[in-house]
């Protein structure tokens, strides 16, 4: 389930490690390449939490390591593909990558997909092309979906400890999902969880009105945890959205000045 436009971040993860391996000869040069890298990809909360080992560590190559490790044993796809049941009706926002490649491979499926700045009609697309159930749903349609639906699962780019970044339209999706009494899901792949200090300087950057923004602030919505019934992450399901979300790495601050150009 490769994405149409740009990568996943898995990939973007994978690609930068690469990259940083690079810079054994050079490794001054980490810190300049850390901080383009979060600046290019601003949402992507895989790379911040991949920079931020690398930058908090005594050795940031035995670091690069050990991320790539943990991105190679995330457990959170299989998790998530045995957890939905048989025969479920799905309601998900635009193109979620580890979602949807945990759920293509369930036949017994019906997907709902609503639109998100062009990445649900590319998502259903792919879907389609390999015998995958799946239907566009445009926001007037929502509240019918959402009562077909069994479940609604959201997917986490980053997050806080009470707030998640998601693809935009997630919060209205999951906010109609939540009234109407509908099992809501938060993705959390290994990753997207940050510490407090990294979390506001994205989400500050993010929204910020400056011409240095790089990111539409409609193709991001930011949820609150409460939202959500339960969490499904690398260490498994929890039912339990009252506890704040765990950091994954270090609070980097070095990553929030902005790069030299």
């Amino acid at each position: 389930m490769a994405r149409a436009r740009g990568a996943d971040p898995v990939s973007l993860v994978r690609e930068t490690i690469s990259a940083f391996g690079g810079l054994r000869h050079e490794p001054a040069g980490i810190v300049l390449a850390a901080r383009r890298i979060v600046e290019r990809h601003p949402t992507a909360g895989p790379l911040w939490w991949l920079c931020s080992h690398v930058l908090g560590a005594t050795d940031p190559f035995s670091a690069l390591e050990r991320c790539n490790d943990e991105i190679k044993s995330d457990t959170t796809l299989k998790t998530l593909q045995d957890a939905v049941p048989q025969d479920a009706v799905v309601c998900v926002v635009g193109w979620p990558t580890a979602t949807l490649n945990a759920l293509a491979s369930r036949s017994d499926l019906k997907i709902f997909i609503v639109e998100s700045n062009g990445d649900g009609d590319a998502a259903v697309d792919r879907l389609q092309s390999m015998d995958v159930d799946a239907t566009l749903i445009q926001h007037e349609n929502l509240s019918r979906t959402i009562s077909q639906s069994d479940v609604v699962i959201i997917e986490a780019l980053a997050t806080g400890a009470h707030d998640v970044l998601c693809a935009g339209g997630s919060h209205a999706t999951a906010a109609l999902a939540y009234c109407e009494q509908k099992q809501v899901w938060l993705v959390t792949a290994c990753g997207t969880r940050l510490p407090e200090a990294l979390w506001s300087g994205m989400v500050a950057n993010i929204f910020s009105t400056s011409e240095e923004s790089e990111i539409s602030q409609s193709a991001v919505d930011v949820v609150p945890v409460s939202l959500f019934t339960q969490i499904i992450s690398p260490n498994g399901r929890s039912q339990d959205a009252s506890l704040p979300l765990t950091a994954e790495c270090p609070p980097t601050t070095e990553l929030l000045r902005r790069s030299a150009m």
